[in-house]
C-alpha cells in the first residue's frame, strides 16, 4: 500500500495529504466507488451536503471494515440563498449530514461558499466553532474563500479554519492565496486538482514531464500538488485511475519539472465559479 504523508492541520490534528473527492458521484454509485477508493488504499474521503451522496459514502466508510480512527472523512455545509443561516439552521445541517454518513463525528466540516453578498459566513462560523468545541468535527474549516474573506473571519473570530479548499491546479496557481495560508497557518486543499477536462493533462509542458518521469499526466500534476505541499482530493469512477491517482510517491519532480508546470499558470485561470460573485 502506498504510504501517504499527513499534514498536520494548526489544531494537531493530522490530515492525508491525497484523499478521495466524490463530486458528481451519485449517490447509488457512491458505496461502489468509495469501496473501491478504500480498497485501493486511500484513507480520506471529501463529500458534501449538496453532492447528494453522503449516504452512499458512509455505507461504505461503515462496510470497509476499517477502524474508523483510520479514515479521515470531510463534508460541507451547502450554505446556498434558499434559508436563513442562523445557529439552528447551521446545527440542523451539520446533524443532518451526520446521520446520512451515519457517523458520530466527522474529520473535517467545512463552509461551502462565501457568498460575500449574503453576509452570512460570519454567523454560520460563530456555530462552526461550537461544533469543533464540541468534538463532532475534530477540525473545521473553508471553502473558496478569498483573501478579504479570510481577514474578516481573522478579524472576528479566535478560531482560525483550519482548511481552505480552493480550486487550485496548474492553469490556477493560486500563489498569493497560498502564501496567505501559509502565513495564517491555514492548510490548502486543492478541488479539481486535475482541471476539469482534457485541457490541462493535453497540454504539451504536461505531457512532456510526463514522458520524461514514463509516468501519466494526471500522475505527474498531482506530485506537482504534492510537492508544493497542497492537499489534493482527485476524483475517478474508474478502478484502474482510482489506483493510479493514488501511486505518486515513487517518483519526484526536479527544478525544472516545476517551473515548466508552474509557468502554465501565466496563461491559465479559473475554471470553476468566481466565489464573489458565486450564489447559486
Amino acid at each position: 500500500m502506498n504510504q501517504v504523508p499527513h499534514i498536520r492541520l494548526n489544531n494537531g490534528t493530522l490530515m492525508p495529504q491525497l484523499g478521495f473527492g466524490v463530486w458528481q458521484v451519485p449517490d447509488a454509485e457512491a458505496e461502489r466507488v468509495v469501496g473501491s477508493a478504500l480498497e485501493a488504499g486511500y484513507r480520506s474521503v471529501d463529500t458534501a451536503a449538496v453532492y447528494g451522496n453522503e449516504r452512499g459514502t458512509g455505507r461504505a466508510v461503515t462496510g470497509s471494515g476499517l477502524p474508523r480512527e483510520e479514515l479521515f472523512v470531510t463534508t460541507k455545509l451547502w450554505n446556498g440563498p434558499d434559508r436563513r443561516w442562523d445557529r439552528d439552521a447551521v446545527l440542523r445541517a451539520f446533524d443532518d449530514s451526520l446521520g446520512k454518513l451515519g457517523l458520530d463525528h466527522v474529520d473535517l466540516y467545512l463552509i461551502h461558499w462565501p457568498r460575500p453578498m449574503r453576509d452570512d459566513f460570519l454567523t454560520i462560523w460563530k456555530t462552526f466553532e461550537e461544533i469543533a468545541a464540541s468534538g463532532r468535527a475534530r477540525a473545521v474549516g473553508v471553502s473558496n474563500f478569498r483573501p478579504a474573506d479570510l481577514e474578516r473571519l481573522g478579524a472576528e473570530s479566535p478560531l482560525v479554519p483550519a482548511v481552505n479548499q480552493v480550486e487550485l491546479h496548474p492553469l490556477f496557481p493560486q500563489a498569493e492565496l497560498r502564501a496567505l495560508h501559509a502565513s495564517l497557518g491555514i492548510a490548502t486543499e486543492a478541488w479539481s486538482p486535475l482541471g476539469q477536462g482534457k485541457e490541462l493533462l493535453e497540454l504539451p509542458a504536461v505531457a512532456a514531464v510526463a514522458a520524461k518521469h514514463g509516468r501519466s499526466a494526471a500522475q505527474v500534476v498531482l506530485r506537482w500538488h504534492l510537492q508544493l505541499g497542497t492537499i489534493v482530493i482527485p476524483k475517478s469512477v474508474t478502478p484502474s485511475r482510482i489506483r493510479e491517482n493514488l501511486d505518486v510517491f515513487g517518483f519526484e519532480l526536479d527544478a525544472e519539472d516545476l517551473g515548466a508546470l508552474d509557468a502554465l499558470g501565466a496563461d491559465g485561470g479559473r475554471i470553476g465559479p468566481d466565489p464573489a460573485v458565486f450564489d447559486v
